[in-house]
């Protein structure tokens, strides 16, 4: 298989030079081992500790898979990628190894019983939290297991394969009891596709508009459909002790919520006809409440392809949406439906409003409240707090209103830019309630929330902070913040009456780790968990964040990296990689606001512009690369003119502070990012090298928007046509490393953006190197693909930045 996957990237990698058009045929490569060592580095375990913070469960992972492994059978239908052996995803991140801790003795216990070799996923703590399920996928089928804490012991539970290929619903009933969707067919059963099909696949469209985002892998023909009927199809089981109960009768089933008081199920399930412009999760489908043995109660819902949502972020069908349980009651079902036609542009005095019906089901629903723009959900507390959200993606706005749901009475709390890092409170701390649901908890007598702000941007960087909000008052008072110096963010309230924390904690040199902190007592963080560096090799590189202005005085950041032992007055100006990702603001004031925080502990991912300080560059890592709504126009109105005010404001800070080599500059990008860096090239000559990674560079293939321009190509097509690298590539000097998966599934980054720019360029006569890599998607995870991506890039980084004076 390995020699297969060599021949394929032979084939595949292609490298073009001034005087040179033919493949370069290579095998897989590995970059220095510098670098490679840092991406092979064991990753540091999963954490996953239970409500008293008296257990932790540790999950061990693989690094990097083989691409010997990527490259098992695939199906890819209805905007899913499955395994049609398995009845799975095809491409998960798997677990290798469990291991419990007992918080209270220190002890750590290896957990028995384990399948070998364990790939284990969707873990998921039983009520009391003395159990934990979790699937572990063959190359037949996946099954559950089930570790007992007491025991320290999994233990396999089920007699049918799960279906998992719309994902694993497992839902705990009750300690003992967990449901979950079986397949109905073995996996050999599954369609053959003829050799001579029964016709053409035909669409049609009779008039009505169906504008859509440009998604990957989706149904093309009736052989797809009878794939996805087939794979999708399961029967919903509950298991006690081993014994599996059917629920009903086969179906699709798009989800599956219990109510909380565990007496009714809502359950969507899929139906025809399946479309061919949306994925599975936006096919025509069927909400409806049933008891626990799958008896139907209440049909609540007849939902359409939402291929006729009309284009615009905030616009919506006109057709109920939302569907979800109320959770501090017993079993009442709450949505939303529009009151503007699904038109946000309706001059209408509220857009929304919020319906809800009770068990058992027969009576009229009722209205709740009606929100002023689009309505975004709601946090339950008790009967007389709840908080509502609602917002506008077009106009960056969101508002939490609290609702009494006695009185009905609604009152605004806090409105801001969601943009506006600095104005961000927090999210309420909740607990679980009598029916074992997550509510929001009050506190000083229900005078005032508890807000968790994991992030915490401030003007000194991101401090988290947890606060109090006075909901008489709206004011957010802050009650303990991360130190100046360490990067440290509150993961679960254990005790919100006692102030007891479970944070973790880190630092430019303290590797992050959890611990228990008593915010009463205040006595000394208590370590729950000792890991150690993954990256020793990274001791003693330098991390600085910098501030700096571009020339219409927007202030920027970036987070700047320097090799172990780097004396600028002796070593001078070195070779520098700015790696950015641009990013859109109505506001200026927001666009400026310091985000990141340099007292983070330097981790690295496969994506990670900063190897390279390990080989003698400066790096400028999350270079802010806004797009700034000016003079009463959207962002990208001056999309171009602003990447170059924010380029040459980085380059001119790097060079002001003897740094950086204005000559000896590179930029890079990944997604949105590559198509910056393409821009880059195309309009300015600031630039030795670029690197561009899986991006979109020709507009036009996105035509109902992008990123977050909702306006269509026929709206704007000079904006389409000028924010497209690919219209400019006979502009393209400066030397470009191309990148792309040949199987990458994000909307709009279909693997020929790369290959018609690298044509186009080639065509030009410019400098460039197209990498197509085998059986990778929108993110990279094949190991040898990785490592081969890694020298590629140093190799380009060398040739055209490092080795120019």
């Amino acid at each position: 298989m390995i020699k297969k996957l060599q021949f394929y990237f032979l084939i595949a990698g292609v490298c073009v030079s001034l005087n040179a058009t033919a493949q370069d045929a290579i095998s897989y490569q590995t970059p220095p081992k510098e670098i490679a060592d840092l991406l092979l580095a064991k990753p540091t375990p999963g954490v996953s500790i239970d409500g008293k913070a008296e257990w932790i469960l540790f999950s061990e992972r693989n690094s990097y898979p083989s691409v010997e492994e990527l490259a098992m059978p695939e199906y890819r239908i209805a905007g899913l990628r499955l395994n049609p052996n398995n009845y799975s995803p095809s491409r998960q991140n798997y677990i290798n190894n469990f291991s419990l801790k007992n918080i209270k003795s220190n002890q750590t216990f290896q957990v028995t019983g384990l399948p070998t070799p364990l790939y284990a996923g969707n873990l998921s703590w039983n009520p009391s939290e003395n159990k934990i399920a979790f699937t572990n996928t063959t190359q037949k089928g996946v099954d559950l297991y089930i570790i007992d804490i007491a025991t320290k012991k999994a233990t396999k539970t089920n007699k049918a394969y799960l279906n998992v290929v719309l994902g694993s619903g497992l839902t705990w009933l009750n300690d003992n009891t967990i449901i979950y969707r079986t397949v109905t067919k073995p996996a050999s059963a599954a369609p053959t596709k003829p050799l001579m099909p029964k016709g053409p696949t035909i669409q049609q469209n009779l008039g009505k508009a169906a504008p859509s985002a440009t998604y990957q892998d989706l149904i093309k023909s009736p052989f797809d459909e009878q794939l996805f009927e087939f794979f999708a199809t399961s029967q919903l089981v509950k298991n006690t002790a081993g014994i599996e109960t059917p629920i009903g009768k086969p179906s699709i089933y798009a989800r599956v919520s219990l109510s909380p008081d565990k007496n009714y199920m809502m359950v969507e399930t899929i139906r025809k006809p399946f479309s061919y412009l949306v994925s599975a999760y936006g096919f025509p489908s069927t909400v409806t409440i049933t008891d626990l043995a799958g008896k139907p109660v209440k049909v609540i819902a007849e939902l359409p392809s939402s291929e006729g949502t009309p284009s615009g972020y905030d616009n919506t069908q006109n057709v109920a949406r939302g569907f979800d349980w109320r959770d501090d009651e017993p079993a009442t079902i709450v949505w939303a439906k529009p009151l503007d036609s699904g038109l946000i542009k309706n001059n209408v005095p509220f857009h929304d409003a919020v319906y809800a019906l009770s068990a058992p089901f027969t009576g009229t629903e009722k209205e709740l409240f009606k929100t002023q723009t689009r309505y975004r959900g709601i946090q339950w507390g008790d009967a007389n707090l709840a908080l509502v959200m609602e917002g506008l993606r077009s106009k960056q706005t969101s508002k939490v209103s609290r609702y009494n749901p006695t009185t009905g009475a609604v009152e605004e709390l806090y409105s801001r830019n969601q943009t506006d890092a600095y104005g961000n409170p927090g999210s309420p701390v909740t607990v679980k309630n009598k029916y074992g649901r997550q509510v929001i908890k009050t506190v000083d007598n229900g005078t005032k929330l508890l807000m968790n702000n994991p992030v915490g941007s401030s003007e000194k960087g991101d401090l988290p902070f947890l606060a109090k909000f006075d909901l008489s008052s709206k004011k957010n008072e802050i009650i303990w913040r991360s130190a100046e110096g360490t990067y440290e963010y509150v993961s679960d309230v254990i005790n919100p009456d006692q102030l007891i924390l479970l944070t973790r904690k880190e630092s430019q040199k303290l590797v992050p780790n959890y611990y228990i902190k008593n915010l009463v007592l205040r006595v000394a963080d208590r370590p729950i968990t000792d890991f150690a560096n993954p990256y020793p090799s990274l001791e003693g590189i330098t991390k600085e964040k910098i501030s700096y202005k571009r020339a219409d005085g927007v202030d920027l950041t970036g987070d700047l990296y320097l090799p172990r032992g780097y004396n600028k007055d002796k070593d001078g100006p070195l070779p520098t990689l700015i790696w950015a990702y641009p990013r859109e603001f109505n506001s200026a004031a927001d666009a400026a606001q310091i985000r990141g925080s340099k007292d983070k502990f330097t981790a690295i991912n496969w994506g990670s512009p900063i190897y390279w300080v390990t080989r003698g560059y400066a790096i400028l890592d999350n270079a802010e690369m806004p797009i700034v709504a000016k003079d009463g126009k959207k962002p990208n109105d001056t999309f171009i003119e602003q990447l170059k005010l924010n380029a040459e404001a980085a380059i001119n800070k790097l060079s002001d502070l003897g740094v950086g080599d204005k000559k000896r500059m590179a930029v890079g990008g990944h997604s949105y990012g590559a198509f910056m860096t393409a821009n880059l090239l195309a309009h300015t000559d600031l630039f030795a090298a670029g690197i561009a990674r899986s991006g979109a560079y020709n507009r036009t293939l996105t035509p109902f928007g992008f990123q977050n321009e909702e306006r269509t190509y026929w709206q704007a097509p000079q904006l389409y046509y000028e924010m497209s690298p690919f219209s400019y590539a006979d502009k393209i000097k400066t030397p470009i490393l191309l990148i792309h998966g040949d199987s990458d599934d994000n909307p709009g980054t279909f693997p020929i953006n790369s290959e018609r720019l690298f044509n186009a360029i080639k065509g030009a006569g410019g400098t460039t190197r197209f990498v197509f890599l085998p059986y990778e998607a929108h993110g990279y995870r094949g190991k040898e693909n990785i490592l081969h991506t890694l020298w590629e890039e140093d190799q380009w980084l060398e040739k055209y930045v490092k080795a120019k004076k």
